[in-house]
């Protein structure tokens, strides 16, 4: 397979995915909630990973797709290609906002990361990597990152974990928020990769993500020298929910020390 070919590919469809969801935000949205109350879709989220797995099994026949929202295959392993897709990924921010969400999309082989994208739908910001060739924002290279120390760093968390909790022991979490230089939360684990990627923020951890959250958000933050892992440490299995940190290498290994402890 030729793999630029499949890159231009992939980018022609998320710039076109990004020009429907804007041009649905000039009329009314249908709204559900998942189990959750708080977990909204829309139908433009299932329209769009509809729009992707209709070009993409007629044109690359054979690979296979996870989706957010289900329309998808359902696999067992990650053998041959693997489309790691969450169509608006910040759904809430979506609807109340109508900015601050991203199309996230990786493309795996055989568990590996080739390609990553995350798309900022309304800032027309695509973030971009192939695996051992660097990331870029817009197609102009995004630098490696420098070290920094938690005393400088702005980390991206949800608050609701530092509040007691059933995930992980809250007083890590708020001895962190002391010692750091700032906290935020975009709502978008797509944008906060993003972010961390091009050094806006530092690290960005979440108690459960799923693969299409993070696939291509990964192979673009290890392009520029951040480190991601589950919050024990170990590798990314990219098959169900799992916790979730990626950071700046000089700040990885120290948060997980120092700050957090799973229940």
């Amino acid at each position: 397979m030729e793999l630029q070919q499949l890159d231009r590919y992939a980018k022609a469809l998320i710039k076109e995915a990004g020009r429907k969801i804007r041009h649905s935000l000039t009329y009314e949205l249908v709204i559900e909630s998942k189990a959750d109350a708080n977990d909204l879709v829309t139908n433009m989220d299932k329209e769009i990973e509809q729009f992707f797995i209709e070009h993409i099994r007629k044109d690359y026949v054979g690979h296979a797709i996870l989706g957010e929202e289900g329309f998808g295959d359902d696999l067992l392993s990650l053998n041959g290609y693997v489309w790691m897709l969450d169509p608006i990924d910040g759904t809430m921010n979506f609807i109340h906002q109508q900015r601050n969400f991203a199309i996230s999309l990786g493309i795996f082989k055989d568990g590996i990361g080739v390609f990553g994208y995350i798309y900022d739908v309304m800032n027309d910001e695509l973030y971009s990597a192939q695996k051992g060739h660097g990331a870029y924002l817009n197609d102009e290279p995004i630098p490696v990152l420098e070290s920094t120390t938690i005393s400088k760093a702005i980390i991206g968390m949800n608050a609701s974990w530092v509040v007691p909790n059933r995930h992980i022991e809250n007083e890590g979490l708020i001895r962190l928020v002391k010692d750091v230089r700032g906290i935020r939360s975009y709502g978008s684990a797509a944008l906060e990769l993003a972010y961390v990627s091009t050094g806006r923020i530092d690290a960005y951890m979440s108690m459960r993500l799923s693969p299409w959250d993070v696939a291509g958000g990964v192979v673009i933050a290890e392009e520029v020298g951040a480190v991601a892992t589950n919050l024990k440490g170990q590798p990314l299995k990219f098959l169900g929910q799992d916790t979730f940190i990626v950071a700046r290498k000089s700040l990885h290994d120290s948060l997980l020390a120092n700050y957090i402890t799973l229940k």
